[in-house]
């Protein structure tokens, strides 16, 4: 599969030869859905072992990794660290799509419960076939796209979806779901512009991750002041794990740190890198590994383990990625 026009097959940091090849795009987005696997794992914690609100934790997951991000390209590569004013704009409108993606899956969750809510947001493989295919003319084959369907039905499994009639789904749930999907699908859109642009990944990350920070302090400052029931307890002090009546929580801050740094960091850093050399429906197909991933991880540490239907699933999504590797090879 040739690389659409106008996007670079360069390595995007000093001495990343190790992933060039054909394979390097596929390499890299993998890796990257293991790294984001451990995101649910981290923030369940934080949600049930310390309580922190939502929003209060959406804002520091941005605001650490710009934080963390920063003084690295200051000391490596300071020019990352340049924002030119023709970037201003659109990392602003980025930031804003970024801080709505995680503002609407939250909603979706309060809405349609984790599972309805997952499959929902993993939905948006089919938007970015729609947007690749009429902004990039990526055409799919009639193989390619039944692949995409086939692990589609993966996720719906992994996702525990033989469970949804257990659930409330209503229209605006729904509705919801669905916008998370799409909101999920403009954030890849937007990684696309911008390596076309020639931005650096790291200078993208930096800045889109810094507005976003800024958004969701808006957005927690606004449902403190005039709070709404779909976001019971979702927002409060940013302070929250200071504030507390056992004092400063220096394991929560260093697990928000651990989030910020690993998973958020790397992770999105190295599934934008993904998109200077894959399609956007094939970056977003191998970034649903990271239902299948999740599941391994949490079987692991916290001794969950997968139904059988669970289990097929992930054969589903592993099986469809694999095919789709094996004929991008062949092309």
């Amino acid at each position: 599969m040739s690389l659409p026009s106008g996007v670079s097959a360069r390595p995007a940091l000093p001495g990343a030869r190790i992933f060039q090849g054909s394979g390097q795009g596929y390499a890299i987005a993998i890796i990257s859905a293991m790294l984001l696997a451990f995101t649910a794992i981290i923030i369940r914690a934080l949600t049930e072992y310390y309580h922190l609100p939502t929003f209060v934790l959406a804002f520091w997951r941005a605001a650490l990794v710009a934080l963390v991000l920063l003084p690295l390209l200051l000391l490596v590569k300071p020019q990352w660290a340049r924002l030119r004013r023709e970037q201003l704009a659109f990392y602003a409108i980025y930031g804003l799509l970024l801080a709505l993606f995680n503002s609407l899956w939250t909603l979706s969750v309060a809405l349609n419960g984790a599972s309805v809510a997952t499959i929902l947001t993993y939905c948006s493989v089919g938007f970015t076939v729609f947007l690749g295919w009429v902004m990039y003319s990526e055409r799919l084959s009639l193989r390619q796209l039944l692949v995409i369907a086939i692990s589609l039905g993966g996720c719906l499994l992994v996702s525990n979806g033989d469970s949804m009639g257990n659930g409330r789904f209503d229209l605006l749930g729904l509705l919801v779901g669905m916008l998370s999907g799409i909101g999920y699908t403009l954030y890849t859109l937007g990684g696309r512009v911008a390596s076309e642009r020639g931005y650096p990944v790291w200078n993208t990350i930096l800045y889109v991750f810094g507005f976003s920070a800024l958004y969701q302090l808006l957005f927690n400052a606004a449902l403190t002041a005039f709070p709404l029931a779909a976001f019971h307890g979702m927002a409060g002090d940013l302070w929250f794990l200071s504030h507390g009546a056992q004092g400063v929580q220096w394991s929560g801050w260093l697990l928000l740190l651990t989030l910020a740094a690993g998973p958020t960091l790397l992770g999105f850093g190295l599934y934008n890198i993904s998109l200077k050399t894959l399609p956007l429906a094939v970056a977003n197909l191998i970034l649903s590994l990271e239902l299948v991933f999740t599941a391994a991880i949490a079987y692991c540490l916290l001794g969950e383990s997968m139904n059988p239907l669970q289990l097929l699933g992930s054969a589903l999504v592993m099986g469809g990625v694999l095919m789709l590797r094996h004929k991008t090879a062949e092309a």
